[in-house]
């Protein structure tokens, strides 16, 4: 309703997706900084606030806007628990902080105050209704000396009062209360390491099994992977199969493709019998648990030939005029072993309750973490209403969505629930690509609602840069992946053991373990698995490198070198990346400290400790020289220690 007292105006809101329509995301612990414009007619002072509390709780929490700059404030809060906390914004012209400049001003230019001296007593005893204290100031304006009430209006004590008793009037307030999803810390913070089950065996030849798995747990854990990734472990279709490099004759004994599903075996809620039994799987997830590992586990929502769905349920697939069913293809591409299901049948209402259902079945099993194949190739409705079902009796499941894909798809699929979400970091490789999308990611609205997950590779992508390439290009992805994003993952045995053979003219493995078992020499190590070993003990034991969206670049006079700052809110945590991306050459530049995020002073002296090498240095200007020599290690890890006088 519209009122004549009300003159200020509120606008574009910030966090918000979509005007409202989904929550924006954040994590326990996470900082929400609010952000509007906030404007009205003429000179009046504007006070405003940020009105914030769990959804469902009684009481509002309040935290003051602050004015930055061209009618836009600022406020932050932060989020100490699960579930959905919801805010709104509120603001109005404050006479009391009004009168207070005007009498300043008036004041100190020697003008006769003696009228302001009463309004002021006037917008006291008003605050007095609600706050007995501020009577006791208004007496003291009352004060038969004048020059006295003045100078005590004039001192800091009464600026103080007068910022800490906002006169609240004609307050205008949004319209909406927006709500913030708040899900636990490994939405936010995880290190994923995809094998395939089958490739587990310690001994040459033989099919791997879950207690092959078991036994690698301790290899994983160690490297300090907190999320060990399996393409599906369901029954392989027997028709169809494909063979060695995507053949579309396999020979007896090829195992297929996991992801053609179902057979003879059984289907979604069954487990290849090469690998063992249920129990066998759910021993290996309690195993997993023990030593902080969650198993994820690969859906794809596909089905072999003779997955028993196909011969139960055929109206859930598309038939052809000449009544076969209709396979998988993506021109060129043609997946004859698998058939999508169609999202169009008549049947569409028990097709969704059977695949929650597989969703149900393995949490009932233990995982708590499902990475999604292929999800723009299912309805988003469907996504919507599935990951909403899940999570109202299991709110804390991940769901990462596996979608490389236009970005408004990719947007959508992250706006409806995905928990984190494939990038194109995977494609990013000069300086300027990177900056770029880093500062699309952190800054840009997606922030709200897409929570990236870098993988340098997959068993379905081996990136031209990586191909023919040698160690160096492989550990400065695998550095760039665990410091810019928080969540990463990695295709682990090819990438740690560096397999750089592609199809020619194609970004796709050569002998992929797609189609074959393949037997890796688990007891080795080498000067990659020590990285990827340090890298993630530093996440774990650097708040700063737990978060995304605390990025900063630093400018560094190379385009073969970027640099960037991550640092927790009170800076008791500061970490400086500074990465070679020029993997055959030595190069280096002057990098340029962040002297106002840092809070350093004309004095600088900073103690920085790599966390790979184990190298210390001091920098005492705000320019450093760096070089980064790529076979000696083709970046930094700085830990940043500012000392107390530069605070």
């Amino acid at each position: 309703m519209l009122s004549g007292k009300k003159r200020v105006l509120i606008e574009n809101i910030q966090p918000q997706v979509d005007d409202g329509l989904y929550p924006a995301k954040r994590t326990v612990g996470e900082r929400v900084d609010v952000t509007a414009a906030i404007f009205g007619d003429g000179h009046d002072h504007i006070r405003g606030e940020v009105l914030y509390k769990k959804q469902g709780a009684e009481a509002w929490m309040r935290v003051a806007l602050t004015p930055t700059y061209n009618d836009e404030w600022h406020a932050a809060f932060y989020v100490l628990e699960k579930g959905n906390y919801v805010f709104t914004v509120q603001a109005w012209i404050d006479h009391f902080e009004t009168w207070y400049d005007g009498f300043k001003k008036k004041a100190l230019a020697k003008v006769d105050v003696t009228v302001e001296l009463t309004e002021g007593v006037l917008l006291l005893k008003q605050l007095g209704k609600t706050n007995t204290l501020l009577l006791s100031v208004a007496r003291k304006l009352e004060d038969k000396n004048q020059d006295t009430a003045i100078n005590y209006v004039l001192s800091e004590d009464f600026a103080r009062i007068v910022h800490e008793n906002p006169l609240r009037e004609n307050v205008t307030r949004s319209e909406k209360e927006y709500v913030i999803q708040v899900e636990h810390n490994k939405a936010n913070f995880s290190a994923w390491y995809e094998f395939f089950p089958r490739s587990s065996s310690f001994e040459a030849g033989k099919h791997g099994t879950f207690k092959d798995c078991i036994r690698l747990l301790p290899r994983i854990a160690a490297m300090g992977f907190d999320v060990l990734y399996f393409p599906p472990i369901h029954p392989i279709g027997k028709v169809n199969r494909k063979g060695k490099n995507n053949n579309v004759n396999s020979q007896p004994g090829e195992p297929g493709s996991p992801w053609a599903i179902g057979s003879d075996e059984g289907g979604h809620k069954s487990i290849l019998p090469a690998l063992g039994t249920l129990e066998d799987f759910k021993h290996l997830v309690s195993e997993a648990k023990k030593v902080g590992i969650d198993i994820a586990m690969d859906i794809a929502f596909q089905c072999a030939p003779d997955h028993p769905y196909v011969k139960d349920h055929p109206d859930w697939f598309k038939q052809r005029p000449d009544g076969s069913i209709q396979y998988a293809e993506n021109p060129p591409k043609k997946y004859q072993d698998i058939y999508p299901f169609n999202f169009e049948s008549d049947d569409w209402k028990n097709l969704w309750e059977e695949l929650k259902s597989v969703f149900i079945y393995w949490i009932d099993q233990g995982v708590k973490i499902f990475r999604i194949d292929n999800p723009h190739t299912k309805p988003i409705p469907f996504w919507q209403w599935v990951i909403a079902e899940v999570q109202k009796k299991h709110p804390d499941i991940i769901f990462l969505s596996e979608a490389f894909t236009r970005p408004k798809i990719m947007a959508s699929l992250a706006k409806v629930g995905f928990t984190q979400s494939y990038t194109y970091f995977t494609w990013r490789v000069s300086k300027q690509e990177l900056t770029e999308y880093m500062n699309d990611l952190v800054f840009g609205q997606s922030r709200n609602y897409f929570r990236p997950n870098f993988w340098p590779n997959t068993p379905d992508i081996l990136p031209y840069h990586l191909q023919h390439q040698g160690e160096n290009v492989f550990i400065l992805r695998y550095a760039l992946a665990a410091t810019l994003s928080s969540n990463y993952g990695v295709y682990g045995p090819p990438y740690e053991f560096g397999e750089n053979s592609p199809i020619e003219g194609k970004e796709e493995y050569y002998n992929s373990e797609k189609y074959e078992v393949r037997h890796y020499d688990w007891k080795r190590t080498n000067r990659l698995t020590d990285i990827m070993s340090l890298l993630n003990k530093a996440r774990k034991e650097n708040k700063a490198l737990q978060s995304t969206w605390n990025l900063q670049f630093c400018p560094i006079e190379n385009s073969q070198l970027i640099a960037y700052l991550k640092a927790t809110d009170d800076l008791a945590n500061i970490i400086l990346v500074i990465v070679n991306l020029d993997p055959n050459n030595t190069q280096h530049g002057y990098v340029q400290l962040p002297k106002a995020t840092l809070r350093l002073g004309e004095k600088i002296n900073v103690k920085l400790h790599d966390l790979v090498t184990d190298e210390h240095f001091t920098w005492t200007q705000e320019w450093n020289y760096v070089h980064l020599n790529p076979h000696k290690m083709p970046f930094h890890l700085f830990k940043l220690e500012v000392h107390e006088s530069n605070m």
